[in-house]
């Protein structure tokens, strides 16, 4: 998201409430939709097309985002545990501190991941797990008015003249399937291409979501096999007068392996899933609305069908904004 602020001089055809908006800026001949957030009906003269506006707009389509519920979720476990170790006395901290059983629990499983997948995915584990904690944020409802406006200029100056707005597109997807229309690939061999890209990245989130999940399934093993590493220590020099002691160092292990298994990496992996999930709707969605977009249906129509992947409270705002904003295209051409 880039947030602009300024004087913009636009063509306004109908008093407008704040919403999207296709506006065509003076100079450039482009049309970009923005999110107009402040209400712009006090600022228009009945009857008067011009006027200068001061908005608030931001380009579409996706912006990196920080996943609060991760942080949090992160932070609170790991308090609420730390706070029931020292509800005693700070002492108590000091006894959950055992550099070896790090080194079983944490080292045993890279050990283990490295054998099980590719040196090269093991290094981005880093990578994936950022994914986590900072990722890239899809407007569903942003890169639907895109579409639109994209459909309604071909509809009226021909696919051709869209290589003039691919330089306005953010989503790559979408960018790549508008080019591949502009070039003239038949209706089959974008639907191909595209397909093959998502089913392509939908493997590569796979393969992270994997490296993690089994790292969060080696963690409580190599744990279990501290706890017993220990044991084995603990009963060669028995004495009955350190037997607690012993018992509770080789028994750190194990609840490493389940800490970091239950409540970090098992957790992440599942949050990546959603992503994906979620990564590959849009996709899907932008892929129909190319596909429409290529076969000429009206920009009523595409919206309707790319409506179907919005929430239901998201494709009430857009109903509403339809229905009091946004002109359609024979009322646009029957002004001019």
């Amino acid at each position: 998201m880039l947030p602009f602020q300024g004087d913009c001089l636009v063509t306004v055809t109908r008093r407008v409430a704040a919403g999207w908006l296709v506006l065509p800026l003076q100079g450039g001949g482009k049309s970009q939709s923005y999110r107009v957030d402040v209400s712009l009906t006090d600022f228009l003269p009945t009857g008067q097309n011009r006027s200068y506006l001061t908005i608030n707009y931001s380009l579409l389509t996706i912006n990196e985002v920080v996943d609060k519920g991760t942080f949090f979720g992160c932070f609170l476990g790991l308090g609420l545990i730390v706070f029931a170790v020292v509800w005693g006395g700070w002492d108590n901290l000091l006894l959950f501190c055992n550099i070896p059983a790090v080194f079983i629990v944490f080292g045993g499983a890279a050990a283990a991941v490295l054998i099980a997948f590719p040196f090269k995915t093991v290094l981005k584990l880093p990578t994936f797990i950022r994914k986590s904690f900072v990722h890239e944020e899809h407007h569903p409802q942003q890169i639907i008015e895109q579409i639109i406006a994209l459909a309604e200029t071909a509809r009226r100056n021909g696919l051709l003249l869209l290589e003039d707005h691919l330089e306005t597109i953010e989503e790559p997807f979408l960018a790549d399937g508008v080019r591949m229309v502009v070039d003239g690939l038949s209706a089959e061999n974008v639907e191909r291409i595209l397909n093959s890209e998502i089913n392509s990245m939908n493997l590569r989130h796979k393969h992270g979501r994997s490296l993690i999940a089994h790292y969060g399934k080696f963690t409580p093993a190599f744990g279990m096999i501290g706890t017993l590493v220990g044991l084995v220590l603990m009963f060669a020099h028995l004495d009955p007068n350190t037997i607690g002691t012993g018992m509770a160092v080789a028994i750190l292990t194990t609840l490493y392996g389940a800490v970091v298994s239950y409540l970090l990496l098992l957790p992440i992996a599942e949050k990546l899933a959603i992503l994906n999930d979620s990564e590959i709707q849009i996709h899907e969605m932008i892929l129909k609305g190319v596909l429409a977009l290529q076969n000429g249906e009206h920009p009523r129509v595409i919206r309707m069908k790319l409506q179907t992947y919005l929430l239901p409270e998201e494709r009430l705002k857009e109903d509403y904004f339809i229905k009091n904003n946004k002109p359609d295209d024979d009322e646009q051409e029957e002004k001019t």
